[in-house]
């Protein structure tokens, strides 16, 4: 048995990865499984944002009357 990465043979290596990626499909399997797909109302998704009405800038409006800047 090959206690060391360094002295590990090819067989060894091609073990690793192959558990490497086994391991990140089922992580990745198990991630897609458990996304929420339910719509609440309310809650803006991809598929009902057409519905929504676009809403326009209005005219520019002036909030204050300094008219000079400070700087600091």
């Amino acid at each position: 048995m090959n206690h060391s990465i360094y002295g590990a043979d090819r067989l060894t290596h091609l073990k690793i990865v192959v558990v490497a990626l086994v391991c990140a499909t089922v992580v990745a399997g198990v991630g897609i499984a458990a996304r929420n797909t339910t719509t609440e109302p309310g809650v803006l998704t991809a598929r009902n944002q057409e519905m929504i009405p676009i809403i326009r800038a209005g005219k520019p409006m002036v909030v204050g009357e300094q008219s000079s800047s400070t700087v600091r």
